[in-house]
């Protein structure tokens, strides 16, 4: 599996030792663990509060709501702050930032962008249902982030895009790539980004407040909405920031509570192995024993090629093909290193979220787990009935590990600090996706339909989309609460598994193999869609069913796990992008000179494959006569939407020549150049270690 020397594993070993020693077992005047509960079966010291006790508000207290009021009033500072700094008067400085961030916003911004409440809830429960081996899809960025920094962000940012599809229409040309991409990714993010968070947002506030979903959802919405669509991108850069830091303090405060209640590291290995919840027969099921059994190898990544629930052959490859599409050609994240002051930036701020990212296993998987031992009949309830009477989902009760973990076990104040980290993450995310699909509807969608719409007018259809997207979200709540409340995170890896390849084969072909052209990648890209719906709507229709109760797919469709069949779609997409561009004309070097990885330091002149038409007219310079001042009402709109008061000046043809020769710049000073290279180097061998530790 791994080729290591035997000094590295005895380095491995070694470590593993140390690492235990220092999770050491909590006092013996610990409240709610006695000495036999240390060694006794899991039923005879498993919390188990009834269900019906659970529906109580958890957050009624003055602490709790007054640090959910200071936690409020520093996003909305903060974001008001950046949108007084930044300049959002003009296309680049809205979806951009102006190209002027610095390396640790970034980082902080790639990370909680990634991390969304879906993640708390959806890493904790698969961790509770099945172990540790999801912490591995967490792992496999810090490999990601590195060839983010290094391999593709130079190719984008010496084309001088905005956008991914924009990319693609100037490697290939064309509009139908363009355009495919462009729907094909604001459906990905409703349907997966945006659906999950809010699914797994709803769940922590039903668990928390009690409150009706759609006055919750509609409240969260409305305050992410105000300084997405004033602040741009700045806004909710800078937000994130704020955001990441509150996310990481106080997941760390639970994991201490949870270490401590559970009695320490060692403990909670041999619990996490003998929690079983007591009711495990109902009439009219036959229920398995690994049903309800922790898992044997619960504590490994790395699991069986075959029997493995995440075999390690999809984890370390079919993984890759989708962190590769995620980390590497999505908008969400690309923006945020486009946005960057220059290519030094860029890579330090994918090292800072490389070694964030090492945090959720310990943050969120083993919290899950934990919860599972504290709350073994609710969190891993055997039957049907149980389950529904728990969390009213009657296919498994894993997604509200760590909601309950929360509200249960963290002290007044604390459990308020919690619900901010919750909301923290379905923010961060939901900005970061509002105001990325938004860059995607303006200027691949919108743009290519008012071709010659001035910036204001790009920026406004931008700020109206963002509103469209919070409808559809609001709308999308009935559908989300009626979706399968199985593993969350399984489900959103899965779908992305069948989408997702075909994006991530085209793109790493355009950009390392300069003889694929239009006709390739745009076959590539619609028979892998098809092939990968073939395999969805399968699914779908079938049900992706339970333990208790197996999905009746046929094992010709269903039966190869969604990490092989990742594997399989991106090898065939790869085959008939490089065969139907084989047997049609090839490109001229000419079109490719800085778009392509053999060609990235050409300095000769571009030739555009067809002229884009697209012309964001600048506003008109009326200096013919006495402007009448603006009223109260326009210079507050002005200020509101970042619009400048005074005229714009009109750019020389040098100078905006120059103004571009800047932007795609990717020069670097020698000092910070291998500054960050070491760095790099060092995640790398990070990474190797806590998969060699865990594996």
């Amino acid at each position: 599996m791994i080729c290591v020397s035997k000094p590295w594993l005895a380095f491995i070993k070694k470590s593993k030792e140390l690492c235990t020693s220092f999770w050491k077992e909590a006092p013996d005047s610990n409240a709610s663990m006695t000495d036999a509960s240390l060694t006794g079966s899991a039923r005879s010291w498993t919390s188990t509060p009834s269900p019906s006790t659970d529906d109580s508000m958890a957050i009624n207290n003055a602490a709790d709501i007054s640090v959910i009021v200071v936690y409020f009033i520093l996003v909305l500072a903060i974001g008001i702050w950046a949108m007084i700094r930044s300049n959002r008067g003009t296309v680049g400085g809205f979806f951009l930032a102006g190209r002027s961030m610095v390396w640790w916003p970034i980082g902080a911004s790639l990370f909680a962008s990634n991390i969304g409440s879906g993640h708390f809830v959806g890493l904790a429960g698969t961790g509770a249902a099945a172990g540790i081996a999801i912490g591995g899809f967490e792992w496999n960025a810090l490999v990601m982030v590195l060839l983010l920094g290094w391999l593709f962000v130079p190719i984008y940012i010496k084309a001088g895009v905005v956008t991914m599809p924009e990319y693609l229409k100037k490697r290939f040309g064309g509009q139908r790539i363009r355009i495919y991409l462009s729907i094909l990714s604001l459906l990905l993010y409703v349907f997966t980004k945006i659906s999950a968070d809010m699914f797994s947002g709803a769940i922590f506030i039903q668990q928390a407040l009690g409150l009706d979903i759609y006055l919750a959802v509609f409240i969260l919405l409305l305050i992410t909405a105000l300084y997405t669509v004033t602040g741009g991108l700045a806004a909710v850069i800078y937000t994130d920031t704020l955001q990441s830091f509150i996310m990481v303090v106080g997941a760390f405060i639970l994991m201490g509570f949870a270490f401590h209640e559970v009695g320490g590291y060692n403990a909670f290995i041999e619990k996490y192995m003998e929690a079983i919840p007591r009711i495990t027969t109902e009439a009219g099921y036959n229920i398995s024993a690994s049903c309800y059994t922790p898992r044997p190898d619960s504590f490994h990544i790395f699991r069986n090629a075959v029997t493995g629930d995440l075999p390690w052959p999809g984890l370390v490859f079919g993984l890759s093909i989708l962190g590769i599409w995620y980390w590497c050609t999505d908008q969400v994240i690309v923006q945020r290193c486009l946005s960057a002051k220059n290519m030094s930036h860029v890579k330090a701020g994918c090292i800072l979220c490389g070694y964030l990212k090492l945090l959720p296993m310990f943050l969120m998987v083993f919290p899950g787990m934990i919860s599972r031992i504290l709350y073994t009949d609710v969190v891993a309830c055997a039957t049907p009935a149980q389950c529904e009477a728990s969390c009213k989902v009657s296919v498994g009760c894993s997604n509200i590990a760590y909601p309950r973990l929360v509200v249960k076990l963290m002290p007044n104040g604390l459990r308020g600090l919690m619900l901010s980290v919750m909301l923290a993450s379905l923010m961060s995310s939901l900005t970061s996706i509002f105001n990325s699909a938004s860059t995607l509807f303006t200027m691949d969608i919108y743009a290519r339909i008012r071709k010659r719409a001035t910036e204001k007018e790009l920026m406004l259809a931008g700020r109206v989309f963002i509103l469209f997207l919070i409808g559809i979200s609001i709308a999308w709540i009935p559908i989300v609460q009626a979706a399968q409340g199985g593993q969350l995170f399984d489900y959103i890896q899965s779908i992305t598994s069948y989408l997702g390849p075909p994006i991530a084969s085209v793109f790493i072909l355009a950009i390392f193999c300069k003889r694929v052209n239009e006709q390739g990648a745009f076959y590539g890209l619609v028979i892998g869609l098809l092939i990968g719906l073939s395999r969805m709507i399968a699914e779908f229709a079938f049900g992706t069913g339970s333990c208790v109760k197996p999905s009746q797919c046929p094992y010709i469709i269903c039966g190869i796990h969604y990490l092989y069949f990742a594997l399989i779609l991106f090898g065939i997409t790869c085959i008939i992008v490089v065969s139907v561009s084989l047997m049609t004309k090839p490109i001229d070097d000419k079109h490719l000179y800085r778009l392509c990885w053999s060609l990235r330091n050409s300095v000769e002149e571009r030739v555009d494959l067809e002229s884009d038409n697209l012309e964001v007219q600048e506003q008109p310079n009326e200096d013919q006569g006495p402007v009448e001042p603006p009223g109260c009402l326009k210079k507050f709109y002005n200020w509101f939407c970042g619009f400048s008061q005074d005229p714009t000046p009109t750019l020389s043809p040098e100078e905006k020549k120059a103004m571009e020769k800047k932007l795609t710049d990717t020069s670097e000073a020698p000092l910070w150049r291998n500054v960050v290279n070491v760095n790099g180097i060092i995640l790398l061998t990070v990474a190797v270690f806590f998969h060699g530790f865990y594996g």
